[in-house]
């Protein structure tokens, strides 16, 4: 995770209350020497660092947390199993300080309700006494955490929602003492212990429902980590052995058992199944499997028995790879938060300072300093800054967590906040609208029956790694054609081969080769020509030897992938220009272009040219996605404003990517812009509620017309409420599974 230069680390902060806090942790990162970057994300209660690794340590990092009044722990991601961050931080909100703090401030609450509503049936007043013994408890026992945090804040310059929850109860419960003790004898003054514990209790419940709902938005993470077996079947000296994953070795043979999950990344020794990989690829049928294929540990194996060669064990894993891209991604910080962290940077001080006007206005004009102490608790109450700081967050960690639980891995916070606004989206042709691989899509036989030529031509490959020999011999294996051993082969770098079938000399390659062997193939050049056009790849067969004659013609081409028009139709309905990019000929790229309706495209275009082209595009057509999965696309989707990288593809291509789709299917392009869209709608809502609830809020204290407890109240409701927003966009499904 570190090497001599930088070093990337994660920490776990502890006592963090709101965007204040989580500001002032910022800060004091920022400070030390050799910190690049510091981002503080509320929601999980973590920060990300970056910066020197001499200069910088993970001890250095924690005493910077706690001199800013917070607990911290470094992370390691590296781990077999690392946990989600919320379950690594203890946290301040449990269940039981609510329940106590309720049932001391019941008694408090009826007779304040009793009060309002004029019951008949109350008669009289709990004693002042009582009040205070009632209240006393959950001021400084389970209230204790908001002065100890308040200090903190104090000592480090700064305020929070738990310097404000303090002042104001505070206050609140010191003007209820002082009237308690000054009152006469035979009196009973109006006390305030309900406002003091009654508002805690709020706070403490409002905490306690926002953690239990963060907690509801890292299920996808604990969903993948989940898939991850804790044994083994391994095959050692013809022994089974069940062994601990940690125990595991690579090269070592495991056994996959129907209906079992594959417990290692490898590759198929023996045997055929087919395998759920629903929960890592989001695809929801089955993949057929067989020997040299590759399996993905955390798949749920069919009906077939696997031997499985380890490839990749621990954090190398496919499955540990996704958890920490995606835990990553709910951990940085959006391009938009910036703005509220600026707003949050001055929102404590300023409550404070309006809290004091609203107390000298109302003590020195109105004359009543109790009311006057009343509104500006008020004032402090309301204006606890929570749900700011959840806004972003929340919405960012549910969105990339449903769409990683559909295949759509989002590598940071600000690819998912640019894709929803993306105008132009660039494909690459091969391996991204196309299967990537040629197929044998006509034959036209001249000398012998179809099914002869084809025979012949796959017999002199059948030993050729070349993707068009591949593309012979399946196609010759599709129709159950019996192939002959080929003797005295001799390839031709870029034109094709010789050999001998049989008795026959034969020559398979392109027309080059064809006119250097002296054969003629005039007799099917216009067909040849037309297929051309069309962007297929030709090839020829002929005889050599005493009889030259041609045999032959093959004709080859990239199938487009069965959702590919589909996601192309979806893109123009979102109102987002589509442009197609390729390395083939004018023929090839027309061909394509034409089958989709894309009405952009670039053909011949050189691995440094993409680049340009998507940069191009940026200056004309406003913020571009590029899509790719090879080594030759990484510069173009470094250069667009998001990149999405097919997993298929090469790891160069998705390490160059925002946003990889962690199975080859092109419709899933517009479900990323889609859930990117539906995630920044979220945010706006979430900042909406949190702003509104303080812009309300605040001048209704200071005039007088809103209670402390009605104003703790909705202080806890907007928190939860921006929470239980941002969950429901676990409700998004892709229209990609509906194809």
């Amino acid at each position: 995770m570190e090497n001599q230069q930088n070093g990337t680390w994660t920490l776990a902060i502890k006592g963090m209350s709101c965007a204040s806090c989580a500001s002032r942790v910022e800060k004091g990162l920022l400070k030390l020497p050799g910190v690049a970057t510091a981002e503080v994300n509320l929601a999980l209660e973590t920060a990300q660092v970056t910066g020197s690794a001499q200069a910088l340590s993970p001890d250095k990092l924690v005493a910077a947390v706690v001199a800013a009044g917070y607990q911290a722990q470094v992370l390691n991601l590296e781990e077999e199993q690392p946990a989600s961050f919320v379950n690594n931080v203890e946290s301040a909100y449990g269940w039981w300080p609510v329940a106590v703090a309720t049932l001391l401030s019941l008694p408090l609450a009826l007779g304040m309700v009793a009060e309002w509503l004029g019951w008949m049936f109350w008669h009289g007043h709990i004693a002042g006494w009582l009040q205070c013994a009632l209240a006393t408890p959950v001021q400084f026992w389970l209230g204790w955490r908001f002065y100890k945090a308040g200090w903190h804040a104090l000592k480090a310059g700064a305020g929070n929602m738990d310097l404000l929850v303090a002042v104001g109860t505070s206050a609140a419960y010191g003007l209820s003492v002082y009237l308690l003790l000054n009152a006469p004898h035979d009196d009973m003054p109006h006390l305030y212990f309900e406002t003091s514990a009654i508002v805690i209790t709020l706070v403490l419940l409002g905490k306690w429902l926002e953690t239990r709902a963060k907690s509801k938005t890292t299920e996808a993470i604990r969903a993948l980590n989940a898939l991850r077996p804790e044994q083994a079947t391994v095959i050692r000296n013809n022994q089974e052995l069940q062994l601990p994953m940690a125990l595991v070795r690579l090269g070592d043979l495991v056994m996959v058992r129907p209906g079992e999950r594959v417990a290692v990344d490898g590759i198929i020794k023996q045997g055929d199944s087919q395998l759920d990989e629903s929960l890592i690829t989001g695809e929801n049928m089955p993949v057929t499997k067989k020997a040299g294929d590759k399996v993905t540990g955390g798949s749920i194996n069919g009906e077939g028995l696997l031997y499985v060669s380890t490839t990749a064990l621990g954090h190398e894993s496919v499955l540990a790879r996704i958890v920490r891209l995606v835990e990553s991604a709910q951990a940085k910080k959006a391009p938009i938060q910036r703005l509220v962290d600026k707003v949050s940077a001055v929102f404590v001080p300023v409550v404070i300072l309006l809290a004091f006007i609203t107390l000298l206005a109302w003590g020195l004009i109105g004359g009543d300093w109790q009311l006057a102490i009343l509104n500006a608790v008020a004032v402090l109450v309301i204006a606890c800054p929570c749900a700011l700081g959840l806004a972003t967050p929340t919405a960012i960690m549910v969105g990339t967590g449903v769409a990683a639980r559909h295949g759509i891995l989002i590598k940071d916070a600000e690819a998912l906040e640019l894709a929803h606004a993306v105008k132009t989206v660039v494909f690459d042709k091969t391996g991204t609208l196309t299967e990537g691989h040629p197929k044998l899509i006509e034959l036209v036989a001249v000398a012998y029956d179809d099914d002869q030529v084809l025979a012949l031509a796959a017999s002199l490959q059948s030993g050729s790694e070349h993707p068009l020999a591949k593309a012979v011999i399946n196609a010759a294996h599709d129709k159950g054609l019996l192939l002959q051993p080929a003797q005295h082969i001799h390839a031709v770098s870029g034109k094709g081969v010789y050999g001998t079938v049989g008795e026959l000399e034969l020559v398979l390659g392109n027309a080059s080769l064809m006119q250097e062997s002296g054969l003629d193939i005039s007799a099917l050049q216009p067909q040849a020509a037309a297929l051309q056009t069309q962007g297929y790849s030709v090839s020829w067969l002929a005889e050599q030897g005493a009889n030259p004659q041609l045999l032959g013609m093959l004709a080859f081409g990239d199938a487009l992938k069965n959702s590919a028009k589909k996601a192309v139709s979806r893109l123009q309905q979102q109102g987002v220009l589509t442009v197609l990019i390729s390395g083939d000929n004018h023929g090839s790229a027309s061909s394509v272009a034409n089958q989709l309706g894309i009405i952009r495209f670039y053909a011949q275009v050189l691995p440094e040219d993409k680049a340009n082209i998507v940069k191009e595009l940026k200056q004309n057509e406003g913020l571009v996605a590029m899509v790719g999965d090879g080594i030759n696309d990484a510069p173009a989707l470094a250069e667009a404003n998001v990149g999405i990288a097919m997993s298929g593809g090469t790891d160069v291509a998705m390490h160059a990517a925002g946003i990889t789709l962690m199975r080859g299917d092109p419709a899933l392009v517009s479900d990323a812009i889609e859930i990117s869209r539906r995630t920044y709608a979220k945010i706006r809502q979430n900042l909406f509620w949190a702003f509104i609830y303080n812009v309300v809020g605040i001048p209704l204290a200071a005039f007088g017309f809103l209670n402390p407890v009605i104003a703790g109240a909705a202080m806890a409701l907007s928190s939860f409420s921006v929470v239980s927003n941002a969950l429901t966009l676990k409700l998004w499904r892709p229209q990609a599974d509906e194809m």
